[in-house]
């Protein structure tokens, strides 16, 4: 079961947003601005309006009414050009704010440790990544503007209603208690179901990448009414989930279009008593019945748009949970150990333990101290633990218990820049990238020259095909580009292994998907290419092996053999049984060329 990446909470979004408001006071102030001046502009009419009824009652010019209309058309063309302005600096900041969220949040995303993200699921982080940056995006652009406009406006019809008269402002109080009441219980509930809404969706996301990835896995297996039977479920907690915030929205909004009625008719009736009293004027009536009417433009935005800032609220919070998730994993991290003696490109794992699930290790107590310079194979039985310890070897994860060092200083301590110059994991899982396949290279070195790009390519056997290619290295490749091999994929990874040009390398099965004899030859050639730096090779290909300067063989967690490929061999252990069943069950071409000799 995947174990879902946390969320952030309430107080940490209201931290961040403030975070965010303090990064662009000038902004955030040139558009509150505007905005007020808009405002300001929009009350001039409804004043002038009031005047205009009042003088009328008691009699007034032509030439009076003549120019009280201009100056109420020139008020409306000033607050349009201010609002075109206002609605533009707005959506400025929206697009500056909100390229820096996208920006941090890949660079916590791509901060994640491996381990986190497999024990996630692909699912909730493609969630995040897609329908929440998309929810945050409207947010941000439209929601968060839309909301201050409402706000400025409302603030500045409220005290112009004051002006007018105190007495006309009291019957807008009516309205207060109901959508005061109608917010709150809407507020209370709305975060909760909208996180829940969000939730559904990435186990959606998840169960249906599965089925695609593992479809034929699903079919061999006939598993197809189980993988139906998941996604409707999954689909039916997402109904309910949906159902649910709409039912908030189907009873909050009704109460909110009452509460924007009750107002302008209070206002009329009660400023009409008002006036027959004596203790108003018709004007006044008139003017205040148009700002409270004005009024409802505003506070039905705002209430409007206060759904779309849950949402983005949740997604806010999601985003904000993948940050967290780098503090928990820093969290509680053992103190540095003391340098070992090989100097500081000495790779040392020592006594490390590690779970995928709580309770259950996968690996027991395995300590691990290659030479600087040497070729260590791992070999053993799938799901023996080899591919983990090499994760661990290269930093990917961090053990349970233990250590694993790179010149005395913990791996899970490094800085990610630091630690791939030190090593770096190669496995038989690639990307190509959109780009040209000089791009896809020189990725881990952009600084590179072409010709160092094509003696990486040559490295790895991959320079022939490459400048066969129709634009040769500055062919793209990658998704809607000229389509690679497996093959192909993975030299060019092989070959960025050797523009990084780390001291110690481990590769987990990375020439697994080219045939054997290609892969002897790429073996041969990069040994020439990595000789003196530390290779950690994991790998079925018993050829592998019988190159390295020792073996270990993993087995259960635990390394049962450890030696020169010699003496296991004579030693009759399990690493002499594996040789031989792949020494007579292999293709002879496949076989290196002493095995005939008594190997």
């Amino acid at each position: 079961m995947a174990t879902a990446l946390p969320v952030a909470d309430a107080r940490q979004v209201r931290r961040y947003a403030r975070t965010l408001v303090r990064r662009h006071p000038r902004a955030l102030a040139a558009a509150l601005g505007l905005h007020a001046l808009a405002a300001a502009a929009g009350l001039v009419a409804p004043r002038l309006l009031g005047d205009l009824v009042e003088g009328i009652s008691r009699g007034v010019a032509q030439s009076t009414v003549d120019r009280v209309a201009l100056l109420i058309g020139g008020f409306v063309v000033a607050q349009s050009v201010l609002v075109r302005f206002a609605h533009l600096a707005s959506a400025r900041l929206g697009e500056r704010v909100l390229a820096e969220l996208r920006e941090e949040f890949v660079d916590r995303v791509l901060d994640l440790p491996l381990a986190t993200v497999e024990r996630a699921g692909t699912g909730d982080l493609l969630t995040r990544t897609s329908r929440d940056v998309s929810a945050l995006s409207r947010t941000v652009r439209l929601a968060v503007p839309e909301t201050l406009i409402a706000v400025v406006t409302s603030g500045f019809i409220v005290g112009a209603l004051l002006l007018i008269g105190p007495l006309l402002a009291l019957p807008c109080l009516l309205a207060v208690p109901l959508l005061w009441a109608g917010a709150r219980w809407y507020l209370r509930r709305a975060p909760a179901g909208y996180l829940r809404e969000n939730a559904a969706y990435s186990d959606i996301t998840d169960g249906i990448s599965e089925t695609v990835e593992g479809s034929r896995t699903t079919e061999a297996l006939r598993q197809q009414a189980r993988r139906r039977a998941r996604t409707d479920t999954d689909i039916g907690r997402s109904y309910a989930a949906e159902r649910y915030t709409l039912n908030l929205r189907t009873v909050f909004f009704p109460v909110a279009e009452i509460g924007y009625v009750v107002p302008v008719v209070a206002t009329l009736l009660i400023g009409g008593w008002f006036y027959l009293r004596g203790w108003v004027s018709l004007g006044q009536v008139t003017a205040a019945t148009l700002y409270v009417q004005q009024l409802v433009d505003p506070v039905d935005r705002l209430l409007s748009w206060l759904d779309e800032l849950q949402v983005g609220g949740a997604s806010m919070a999601r985003l904000l949970g993948v940050a967290r998730t780098g503090e928990t994993s820093a969290a509680g991290v053992p103190a540095p150990v003391a340098p070992s003696d090989g100097g500081p490109e000495q790779l040392a794992a020592r006594d490390v333990r590690y779970a995928y699930r709580a309770g259950r290790d996968v690996l027991h107590g395995v300590t691990l101290v290659p030479r600087p310079g040497e070729k260590l194979a791992m070999v053993g039985p799938s799901g023996a633990g080899k591919s983990t310890l090499g994760r661990l070897l290269a930093g990917v994860h961090a053990p349970r218990s233990g250590s694993v060092t790179v010149g005395g200083r913990r791996l899970d301590e490094l800085p990610l820049d630091e630690l791939r110059s030190h090593v770096a994991l190669v496995t038989q899982e690639h990307h190509v990238f959109i780009g040209s396949l000089r791009e896809n290279v020189a990725m881990v070195r952009p600084g590179a020259d072409p010709a160092q790009v094509r003696a990486a390519l040559a490295a790895v056997a991959a320079l022939d095909w490459a400048e066969a290619l129709p634009d040769g290295l500055d062919t793209v490749v990658g998704a809607g580009g000229h389509p690679l091999s497996p093959a192909q994929s993975q030299q060019v990874a092989l070959a960025r292994l050797v523009l990084a040009d780390p001291h110690t390398l481990v590769l987990d099965e990375a020439t697994s998907l080219i045939d054997p004899r290609a892969a002897r030859e790429l073996e041969r050639s990069l040994a020439a290419v990595l000789a003196g730096r530390t290779v950690i090779a994991i790998a079925h290909r018993l050829f592998s092996a019988h190159d390295a300067d020792r073996v270990a063989v993993v087995e259960d967690g635990r390394i049962t053999e450890f030696g020169p490929h010699d003496e296991l061999v004579a030693a009759g252990g399990s690493y002499a049984a594996l040789w031989r069943s792949w020494h007579h069950s292999d293709e002879p071409g496949d076989r290196p060329a002493t095995s005939e000799a008594g190997d």
